[in-house]
């Protein structure tokens, strides 16, 4: 199915590369991008009809080069395609097809952007990368902030970096809903904030997207004592004026508390969310949360569940989530999961045999909410599961929640304790894709250095699959 390229139509390519870059999907200023590296190739595809391998290097698609997966989308919607691939000896062909408009490919790609990370040009002080110890891993330290990554994974940008061709790009292309890092509303307060003045054009920019019918997720970071009280009020109300009609441009907003590490910058005037602030942001929510649900038929805004779990309050229902639109930001997220623990425990048996003993390890802060599931497990004859709540040494946080604990803090935490015959890890501590840890201590130095098998967790029927005897996730 390929053909190869004479030597005539390679050049007429490669002189045709830099005016596509910048044509008319329109590219990033002086970035060239590579070649889209072939991963994965679905099975029963056109790709692989085609006869596409991993391996192989997408170099355009009629003649304009994607810059990252939405290009790719976008190209491909058209029935008559005209790809350029380079195999992996760099053998370059031409791969004419006809297909239904919309029609996939199935090709998976090594990389989502090919042209390179828009990172982040702000200088917080609360920012988390920032407050990394030297020496790890490269991608622990990239500041991503690409309204890409946004569009297509749900990560938060602040907009600042963007220039005029992705503003057009944003429109053209309709990439809602994005997800923005607010902070505040405040013109001034949010410049400080991110200490960078383009930060002030945050309201300007709201309207361009109500003006143009397209939509974000927002996300307030608290730091007490600079936007939390009337300045959070304010910053909600503002984000919830976006919030009307048939088309909101703002569709929710998460407020989260900051987190503080002990490799921080000195002198950052930051202090930590204490027992006492979470309750007066809680006392300070919940009733414009009412209001919002007036107003707008949405609770509107929420509060990740840190909040309560830090105030030493319950979680709130499960209905008052509404259908989760923060969970993957820590909203909802711990009530998601007990709710799915609920069901999976609904038919328990009496007794297993043999009998059992497992652990069970969480951040410290979510020990006690999952404390309820534990003793219904427990209450199973022959069965043994024991919930060890970590701090976490190596950031300097007694209270911390599951995804933050690091190999070391595991190896400290669980040092001399009876573990049983396994102990059970949920599987968000580790880099997604990848078996290592936040401190770059892989899955298998942690098991080395372990007396018991570690089985990993996805989520809750993982939990009580593991308990009744049917081991899932092995290490």
């Amino acid at each position: 199915m390929w053909t190869e390229l004479s030597a005539e139509a390679t050049a007429a390519a490669r002189e045709r590369e830099p005016a596509a870059v910048a044509g008319e999907i329109g590219g990033i200023p002086g970035s060239q991008p590579m070649p889209a590296e072939v991963a994965s190739v679905e099975p029963g595809s056109i790709a692989e009809e085609l006869g596409f391998q991993p391996g192989d290097r997408l170099v355009s698609i009629n003649g304009v080069r994607p810059r990252d997966l939405i290009d790719v989308q976008f190209l491909c919607g058209d029935e008559d395609l005209a790809l350029e691939v380079l195999d992996p000896d760099g053998t370059r062909h031409l791969v004419e097809l006809e297909k239904d408009a919309d029609e996939g490919l199935g090709l998976g790609f090594t990389e989502a952007l090919f042209d390179g990370l828009r990172q982040c040009n702000n200088h917080c002080p609360f920012c988390f990368i920032d407050q990394q110890p030297p020496g790890r891993r490269d991608s622990l330290y990239l500041k991503d902030d690409d309204y890409r990554l946004s569009f297509l994974y749900g990560s938060y940008l602040t907009l600042t970096n963007l220039t005029a061709a992705d503003w057009q790009r944003i429109e053209q292309q309709r990439l809602s809903p994005l997800y923005v890092s607010v902070h505040a509303t405040d013109p001034e307060l949010r410049s400080r904030l991110l200490i960078n003045p383009r930060a002030a054009l945050l309201p300007q920019q709201l309207s361009w997207f109500a003006e143009r019918q397209l939509q974000i997720h927002a996300q307030v970071v608290v730091c007490p004592g600079l936007n939390d009280g009337d300045a959070l009020e304010r910053t909600l109300r503002d984000l919830a004026g976006f919030a009307a009609g048939d088309w909101p441009a703002v569709l929710s907003a998460a407020v989260v508390p900051v987190g503080l590490t002990r490799f921080r910058p000195a002198g950052d005037s930051l202090v930590p969310v204490d027992r006492a602030c979470a309750r007066a942001v809680i006392e300070r929510l919940e009733p414009l949360q009412r209001e919002f649900a007036g107003r707008l038929g949405s609770r509107f805004a929420w509060l990740s569940d840190e909040w309560y779990l830090i105030a030493g309050l319950p979680l709130p229902p499960r209905a008052t989530y509404e259908d989760l639109p923060q969970q993957e930001n820590g909203v909802g997220s711990i009530r998601a999961f007990l709710e799915q623990l609920d069901a999976a425990t609904t038919a328990l048996p009496a007794a297993v045999t043999p009998a059992r003993h497992y652990s069970w390890v969480v951040g410290k802060l979510v020990a006690e909410a999952l404390q309820p599931v534990v003793e219904r497990l427990n209450a199973v004859v022959g069965l043994t599961l024991t919930l060890h709540g970590l701090p976490s040494p190596y950031w300097g946080q007694d209270q911390v929640v599951t995804g933050l604990l690091t190999g070391s803090d595991l190896l400290d935490g669980v040092a001399d304790r009876p573990l049983g015959q396994a102990l059970l890890l949920p599987r968000v501590m580790l880099r997604q894709g990848e078996p290592v840890f936040l401190d770059d201590m892989t899955l298998d130095e942690l098991s080395a250095r372990l007396p018991v098998p570690v089985h990993l967790l996805e989520g809750a029927d993982d939990l009580v699959s593991v308990c009744l005897g049917n081991p899932v996730g092995a290490a």
